[in-house]
This record gives C-alpha cells, structure tokens and sequence, in this order.
C-alpha cells in the first residue's frame, strides 16, 4: 500500500512538474552541457593525442633521451671561460627530470691524425671522452691501458658523412662503415717532450655524439702527459633525460641560458604551443559546462516557483522535502546520461576519423578513445546528478 502511495506520488509530482515546465526552456541548457561536454572529452584525447605523436617522433633508447648542452656564447660572454663548472654540473644532475649528466672531456694538447700512403689525408683534430654509458656504440673492444699502443676510436656518423661528401673533390676514396674500421690511422700526440705516435683504430660509429670519441682513461692520461692537465673543465655536457620534450627541462634550459641542438628540442615546443592551445579549449569547456548548469538552475527554480502550491500541498501531507528531491532529481538522470552518452560516442567517432585520416602517423595512435575518456564521461554524470539533486534539494528547502 505503502509503495503505491509513493509510485502515485511520483507520478502527480512528475505531472505537476510537466505541467509547470516550458519544454523549450530546457533546450539552451540541454545544448549547451552537450556542446560543453563534447568539447572537454575532445580536448581530453587531443591532449593525449599529442603526447602520443610527439614521443614517437622522438628517436629514444631504452626510454631516455640524450642531449648535448653548451652554454650560449655573446657578444658579452664570448671573452670569457664558457665551460662547464663542476656546481654546474651537479645542480644539471639535481634536477628531477633530468636522470644523469656527464661532462665531455676535450684533449688540453695538440692531436694529429693521418692515415698513411693509403689514404693521403691528414688533419688536427680535437678527442673528447665520456662516461661508457652515454655512448651509443661500444664496442668490447673500446678499452685502453697504460702502455698500449693502440687507440680505439669511436667515430661520429656525421663526419664520415661529411668526409664522404669532401672526399671526391680532393681525389680520396669514399669509406663506408664497415671499411672504415679497415684503415690504419696514425694518432700524433704533441707534447712539451716532442710528438708520441699511437696507432688509431676506428672501432665503432656513432649517431648520439657529434666527436672524434676515444676511452676516459686514455684521455686523461694524455692530458696529464702531454698538455700538464688534471683537471679539465668541460664544453659540453650530455644529459639524459626520460623525456626531451618535456615543459620543465625546456624551461630550465632557456633559465639557465644553455644552447642545445633545436632538433632535439624542435618538438617540445610545438609540443607546449598545442598543449596549451588544447588546455584553454578544455577551460572554455568546463566553463560552458558551468554556464548550462547555471542555466539550468534558473529553469529548475522557474519550474518549482510554478509548481509551488502543488509542491506545498505535498509536504503538507507529509512527504519530506528530501524524498521530493530525489522524485523530482531522477526525473532528468536519463537526460544527462543520455546527453554524455551521446558526447562520449562522438568522441570515439571524431578519434577513430582522425586516426583513420592521418596516414602518416595512423600507427602511433589508437583508433579508439583512451581508456580516461570513459572515467571523466562517469565523473562527469556522476557531478551532474549531484549537482542537479543538490539543487532541487536547496530550492525545497526553501518552500
């Protein structure tokens, strides 16, 4: 008997409120939380979507990437000692997204390399060295003691790119990797006694590091032995970091004012443009979401001023102003579950279309929406019908 009272409860307050309520009132509310809606979930996958995209378009190994940092010289600086302190250093390794940092060290002396009657081609050339683990290439046999004659190189892949585009012009042979670690290279190292001969073996080519690379010992040696040096402060520093295109790496880099190579860092800040572009698309979402909840409010307090005597007639039969909320609040559960419903299956839809059209790329994406596209749909079903229960709740109170 008890639960027919309520079901004809239910009904004469759903007839008062459709009775009280302007259809057409609710339209612009409608619209707007489904524009709103629409807009936020799509900004959502956009955003992911460009995260997704530009760390593919990052080459990484073992999920990190490696950067070569100098410091930028000017007009005022350029008379100065730019190299990097070992402070500088250490504060580069603090820094929460940057993994570790190591120093290149350079030769303090002169360096000679010829390759003999084979080859007629002889240059000064500059060594640096760096810790094992922030070269791309090594080879077992990239080692050396003190005593040993022969010196393994480590040679960028960019300058036998160049070496092959000059060499025609001055009658040499072009090399490929392999039969570059074929030739004899004679290393002259000048000193304050005269020049000490080593024999240079190319070992390995390298596509992180832009030098002329050979082990940490071995330069280390040398610079003590022949330029008189222990301690040597670096030029360049290598960082590695989890991901080179990341807002705080960027922006610690142009606060300190060290130059790196644009290349590496190019998609970064396309990366912050578009991301900042999708964070203000999303803002003017949740403010046209607020907008039409706003809105809705007022059609919610037209349709109670309108349905006040019936509404008063019932809570003076004794149905509490609570269970009158919840009656009236279920009245548009289907409204707003079927308006996000709608949203979330264009998202899906406008995802696969975009995955779909973009060829080039269509690997690096899923076809369909990212698994928080769904959790934000039910938070935000869940907050419209709080809001929504919430509302009805305080404006009964009221009568």
């Amino acid at each position: 008997m008890k639960q027919d009272k309520q079901q004809l409860s239910y009904k004469s307050v759903s007839a008062f409120f459709d009775t009280a309520s302007n259809r057409s009132s609710g339209f612009f509310s409608y619209a707007g939380l489904a524009i709103g809606v629409l807009m936020l979930l799509c900004a959502t996958q956009m955003f992911i979507n460009i995260n997704e995209l530009l760390r593919e378009k990052n080459a990484r190994k073992n999920g990190f990437d490696f950067i070569s940092l100098t410091k930028t010289i000017t007009d005022e600086n350029m008379g100065h000692d730019n190299r990097f302190t070992q402070a500088e250093i250490d504060e580069i390794k603090a820094q929460p997204f940057i993994a570790d940092a190591a120093p290149l060290i350079g030769n303090q002396f002169r360096a000679k390399a010829s390759a003999g009657k084979i080859i007629p081609f002889s240059t000064d050339l500059f060594l640096e060295a760096i810790q094992n683990n922030f070269l791309d290439t090594l080879p077992p046999n990239f080692t050396w003691q003190p005593g040993q004659q022969t010196v393994p190189v480590v040679f960028s892949a960019d300058f036998l790119e160049m070496y092959n585009v000059f060499a025609p012009a001055q009658d040499l042979p072009q090399l490929s990797e392999n039969s570059i670690s074929s030739v004899n290279i004679v290393l002259e190292c000048y000193g304050p006694l005269g020049v000490y001969n080593f024999k240079a073996n190319i070992v390995g080519i390298s596509d992180r590091i832009n030098s002329v690379l050979v082990p940490e010992n071995f330069l280390q040696w040398a610079n003590k032995s022949f330029g008189n040096v222990t301690n040597v402060p670096a030029a360049r520093v290598y960082i590695k970091t989890g991901d080179a295109n990341s807002a705080e790496l960027l922006n610690f880099l142009q606060q300190k004012n060290y130059h790196v190579n644009k290349d590496k860092t190019k998609f970064g800040r396309v990366k912050q443009i578009l991301q900042a572009v999708v964070s203000g698309l999303a803002i003017f979402a949740l403010l046209v979401i607020l907008l039409a909840m706003m809105l809705f409010s007022f059609y919610l307090q037209l349709m109670i001023a309108r349905s006040k005597d019936n509404l008063q007639l019932l809570i003076l039969l004794g149905y509490s102003p609570g269970w009158l909320s919840k009656t009236v609040a279920k009245k548009w559960i289907p409204i707003y579950a079927a308006i996000i419903m709608i949203a979330l299956a264009l998202t899906f839809l406008l995802q696969y279309l975009f995955q779909q059209n973009l060829v080039t790329v269509r690997d690096s994406l899923q076809p369909l929406a990212h698994y928080s596209i769904v959790l934000i749909s039910i938070v935000l079903l869940f907050l419209c019908i709080s809001v929504n229960y919430g509302m009805i709740k305080k404006l009964l109170m009221k009568l």
